[in-house]
C-alpha cells in the first residue's frame, strides 16, 4: 500500500484539548488530572493509556431523570493520549465556554470536560412543544463541550439585532442559558402536503448569547438516552 494515499487522513498534532478530525469525529488530547466525561459507547480509537469509567457515582446522581432504561449515557474518561470519539457519523461542533453556561439537549452530548459545572434541568414551558423532551443538560464554568448535529449546523448570534431568533424544538441542539426564551404557535406550511396537523411551535430566543440549530427535525430518538 502506498503511504502517500492514506497520508491524507493521519490525524495533526494537536493544538487544543478538543478538535475535529473531519467533521464527524472529535480528537480530544488527554492528560493526567483533566477528566473527560463522553457518551457511553463513543470511543473509536485512543493512542497512549485512556481508561474508562462507565455509570461513575456522579453519573448515577446527577441523571436519574434523563435516563430511559437503556443504562447511563456517559462515562468518565482518565489517563494520558489522544482520544478519538464519534457518535453514528453525526457531525461534532466543538465549543470552549469562558465562564458561560449552556443548556444542551441531552442526545446531543458528546463529551465535556468533568471540571464542568453540570447537571440535569426542567427546561419550563417545554411541555407543550411536540417531540421536545423536558429535561436538559447544563453545563457551566471554563473548559470544552463537545455537541453532535445531524447535519452540519447553524450557530446563531441572538445578540446582533433586536429581532428575536425563532427554531423549531425538534432541531434546537443548544443554547446559552442566559438566553429569554418563549414559545410561539404557527401555520405550518408544510402540512399543505400531508405533514402534520397545520399547527407548528416555535421556540423564540433573544438576548445575548447563542443557539446552535441543526438541519433535522426528525424527533424520534430525542427522548431516549442512546448507550
Amino acid at each position: 500500500m502506498h503511504q502517500q494515499s492514506i497520508a491524507g487522513f493521519a490525524p495533526s498534532p494537536p493544538a487544543a484539548r478538543m478538535e475535529c478530525h473531519g467533521s464527524s469525529m472529535l480528537k480530544v488530547a488527554m492528560a493526567t488530572g483533566q477528566d473527560l466525561f463522553a457518551r457511553t459507547g463513543s470511543m473509536v480509537a485512543y493512542e497512549g493509556f485512556v481508561q474508562y469509567e462507565p455509570n461513575p457515582p456522579a453519573i448515577r446522581r446527577m441523571a436519574s431523570q434523563w435516563l430511559t432504561g437503556e443504562g447511563a449515557p456517559l462515562m468518565r474518561c482518565h489517563g494520558d493520549g489522544l482520544l478519538y470519539l464519534a457518535d453514528y457519523g453525526a457531525d461534532v461542533v466543538v465549543l470552549h465556554l469562558s465562564e458561560d453556561s449552556l443548556s444542551v439537549n441531552g442526545t446531543n452530548i458528546l463529551a465535556f470536560d468533568a471540571h464542568l459545572d453540570w447537571g440535569v434541568e426542567r427546561v419550563k414551558g417545554m411541555a407543550k412543544f411536540a417531540g421536545q423532551g423536558l429535561f436538559n443538560v447544563a453545563i457551566s464554568g471554563t473548559g470544552w463541550v463537545a455537541l453532535t448535529s445531524r447535519g452540519t449546523p447553524v450557530v446563531v448570534d441572538c445578540g446582533r439585532g433586536e429581532d428575536e431568533t425563532y427554531v423549531d424544538p425538534d432541531a434546537l441542539v443548544a443554547w446559552s442559558s442566559g438566553l429569554k426564551m418563549k414559545g410561539k404557535r404557527s401555520f405550518k406550511a408544510s402540512s399543505m402536503i400531508g405533514r402534520g396537523s397545520g399547527e407548528a411551535y416555535q421556540l423564540g430566543f433573544s438576548g445575548q448569547g447563542f443557539v446552535v440549530v441543526q438541519p433535522s427535525e426528525d424527533s424520534a430518538d430525542r427522548l431516549r438516552a442512546r448507550g
